[in-house]
């Protein structure tokens, strides 16, 4: 007589994925170097990677947003919604783009123009302003956000090693990538503000008419 089989019960978190952040944090020249001999697509690198990561700032803002409102009165949670996924997907938006950046730029600086590698430096780089969105749980807590610029150092150590710049260029194409890619930022979160601000001008205007109630 058999027994019966036990159902066999999946990690709630990819493990793989939770070995990536790890190990691009705490270690990145030795992740950077793994992460250069990987096969991967942009599509792999998206689905499996940043699409997830990528969520961890809309979600926890948009709860800590209705929870924990900073100026006393929360958004509308219809406007809520709508700013954490424009947010999310102007991230991935961003994210894409810093990859076209950092592949157009390769060849001016002596390096070798390949998308797919590309793509790594630039969905990898982001994992640390990815991670510190979890603190918009807490908004009082916002301003640890800046420990997400870890990712600029990440962003400097997989650069020339994986797009093959030249140690003496290495700095030049650093300096060039990221101004590009701050201005790109800028207006992402410009567009992003500016429907935040609707909202809650819309919301004040209502409760001003209906007298809070």
């Amino acid at each position: 007589m058999t027994e019966p089989s036990t159902p066999s019960t999946q990690p709630a978190v990819d493990p793989a994925l939770i070995a990536r952040v790890k190990g691009i944090i705490l270690q990145p020249k030795t992740e950077w170097a793994r992460i250069d001999g990987e096969f991967a697509t942009t599509r792999s690198l998206f689905t499996r990677y940043a699409m997830i990561l990528a969520a961890i700032g809309p979600i926890c803002s948009l709860i800590g947003g209705q929870l924990l409102p900073l100026f006393g009165t929360p958004m509308s949670i219809l406007g809520a919604l709508l700013v954490a996924v424009v947010s999310y997907g102007l991230s991935l938006v961003a994210v894409y783009l810093l990859g076209l950046i950092i592949n157009a730029l390769a060849p001016s600086f002596g390096g070798a123009s390949d998308p797919v590698q590309a793509m790594k430096v630039a969905v990898y780089s982001y994992t640390a302003m990815w991670l510190v969105g979890v603190f918009g749980l807490i908004p009082m807590l916002g301003v640890l956000a800046i420990l997400g610029l870890y990712s600029f150092y990440l962003l400097y150590l997989g650069l020339p090693m994986l797009m093959k710049v030249p140690a003496d260029k290495a700095v030049g194409y650093f300096i060039v990538t990221v101004i590009l890619g701050l201005v790109m930022t800028f207006i992402i979160n410009a567009i992003v503000g500016m429907i935040g601000a609707s909202f809650l001008v819309a919301g004040a205007g209502m409760a001003a008419i209906t007298g809070g109630y």
